[in-house]
């Protein structure tokens, strides 16, 4: 019979989200909002730290539903539309708002790196320190984040 292509699992979905969260409260961070999507677009899980703002569920989507749109880590689509107003307008309108251009969006991929099978974003702290949370939880599944590593500043910006 036939396979279906390769899917990001709830369970898959739940570790990077509890780990990432966990991240966070080692870290010092402040209360974070951690969103899960598979390769389509679509919310796998999600969850709110005690105290994580009202739009950070949003935001950290926005983030994760951006880096699937481009194939690249949110930060990457920030670094892209600097400088470009417009197309960051129109990107905004085709994307029907779906989309926040700031680092803390990381692609999931097969342990091999090649295929990619999801989104996390993540909001709350500063947008390099969401993403190194983002990309520990994923490694937390034993998947492939990209990017693969976090700034080497992030603790301090």
């Amino acid at each position: 019979m036939p396979r279906l292509i390769t899917v990001l699992t709830l369970e898959q979905a739940s570790t990077i989200i509890d780990r990432a969260l966990q991240a966070g409260s080692e870290n010092g961070m402040r209360p974070l909002t951690v969103a899960v999507l598979d390769a389509g677009g679509h919310l796998v899980a999600m969850k709110r730290s005690d105290g994580s703002g009202i739009l950070r569920p949003q935001i950290a989507f926005g983030k994760a539903w951006g880096a699937l749109g481009v194939e690249r880590p949110s930060r990457v689509l920030e670094e892209g539309l600097a400088g470009r107003p417009a197309f960051q307008h129109a990107l905004g309108v085709v994307a029907e708002g779906r989309l926040v251009p700031a680092p803390g969006g990381v692609l999931i991929c097969q342990p091999d790196g090649e295929t990619i099978i999801g989104a996390v974003g993540i909001s709350g702290d500063t947008s390099n320190k969401d993403e190194y949370a983002a990309i520990e939880g994923i490694r937390a599944a034993g998947l492939a984040p990209i990017p693969p590593e976090p700034v080497p500043d992030w603790k301090t910006t």
